[in-house]
C-alpha cells in the first residue's frame, strides 16, 4: 500500500486528507496521478494544476519517481516564503 496525503487547498478541494492506494497499480508518481485524476472531474481538475508539488517520503520530486509499497506520497500547492 501507498499512503497518499493532501495538504492545504488541495485537501480542502478534494475533501480528504489521506488515502491508501494499492502499490501494484501505482508504480510511479505519474501512474498514481493518472489513477487519482480518473476518479472524477473534480479530482482531475484539482490534480491537473501544473504548479502542483509532490513529495515521496518527504523529498520533493517529479512525477517520474518509482513508487514502492510503504511509500508516502504528498501533494501540496507551491510554497512561498516570507
Amino acid at each position: 500500500m501507498i499512503k497518499v496525503l493532501f495538504f492545504a487547498q488541495i485537501r480542502d478541494q478534494l475533501a480528504t486528507s489521506e488515502l491508501q492506494m494499492a502499490s501494484d497499480e501505482n508504480s510511479s508518481v505519474q501512474a498514481l496521478l493518472s489513477n487519482l485524476k480518473a476518479r472524477d472531474d473534480k479530482w482531475n481538475r484539482v490534480l491537473s494544476n501544473t504548479r502542483l508539488m509532490v513529495a515521496v517520503n518527504q523529498t520533493i520530486c517529479n512525477d517520474n519517481v518509482d513508487l514502492h509499497s510503504g511509500d508516502e506520497v504528498a501533494f501540496f500547492p507551491p510554497v512561498t516564503g516570507g
